[in-house]
């Protein structure tokens, strides 16, 4: 029985020196933590001292059991407080990466709607400035095809002198396409409106072949240089876009 409760009081001095063991230590790491290093070291002197106390009371060949309980469980306590250490430090590290996963995608999402949109104004801006090239690019070949003034507009005459062809030519041929025209009534006819081919029958300031064509513009195409100024003016539209047309060709070819 004496042996026995020896044995109980050393397990339970064993187990109080332990105990006071692994107290220090968590509280030197909670101090650490903290901050607080004059706690830390109150409770690591007063464990010691009691631990020194108790090992004492203790027979010298139960002391080494004693202590490795002791390191033991201080062990244990260090081991814990590393892994809560490593699960806070692994779970910053994973919401940094989040954030950081978070505010890239955020900036991807931005970039590449700014660069549709850009995309999208640079279309439409071409696409205005296409309609816009082309309404004007019409309205300029409809006024170039416009006349100022039409064959009805001077009244017949028994003769018109080539000063007289040439003042309605100028009113009738826009002023961008009239020296082109010109240069065609030159060489094919010099201004005279009753100029003829005897060899192909061609006739009238453009020298037009067959010369009843003309009649598309006015019954007196033969006696009216107006009516022939009409036709010829049609004709060059029609087949080369412009009297200006028709004078590039002709230089190439001489005839149109």
């Amino acid at each position: 029985m004496l042996e026995g409760n020896r044995v109980s009081r050393i397990s339970v001095r064993g187990f109080a020196v332990a105990s006071a063991t692994a107290v220090t230590t968590v509280g030197a790491v909670v101090g650490v933590a903290s901050g607080n290093t004059d706690t830390s070291n109150d409770l690591e002197a007063t464990a010691a001292t009691g631990e020194a106390t108790l090992l004492a009371e203790i027979p010298a060949g139960q002391q080494a059991e004693v202590q490795t309980a002791s390191l033991t469980q201080q062990a244990d306590a260090q081991a814990a407080a590393a892994d809560s250490a490593a699960t806070k430090s692994a779970e910053e590290s994973a919401r940094k990466k989040a954030a950081k996963d978070a505010v890239a995608k955020k900036e991807a999402a931005e970039k590449k709607a700014a660069e549709e949109k850009a995309a999208k104004e640079k279309a439409e801006r071409e696409a205005k400035e296409r309609a816009e090239a082309e309404a004007k690019e019409k309205a300029s070949r409809s006024e170039s095809r416009s006349a100022s003034a039409s064959a009805n507009d001077f009244a017949p005459q028994s003769s018109y002198s080539i000063a007289e062809v040439k003042s309605m030519a100028r009113q009738m041929v826009p002023g961008d396409q009239f020296q082109c025209f010109s240069n065609i009534v030159d060489h094919e006819s010099g201004w005279n409106y009753k100029a003829t081919n005897p060899s192909s029958g061609a006739y009238g300031l453009m020298q037009a072949l067959p010369a009843g064509k003309m009649s598309s513009a006015g019954a007196d195409w033969q006696t009216n240089p107006a009516t022939q100024i009409k036709w010829g003016l049609g004709y060059m539209n029609d087949r080369y876009g412009s009297p200006c047309g028709a004078w590039s060709f002709w230089q190439n070819n001489n005839w149109y």
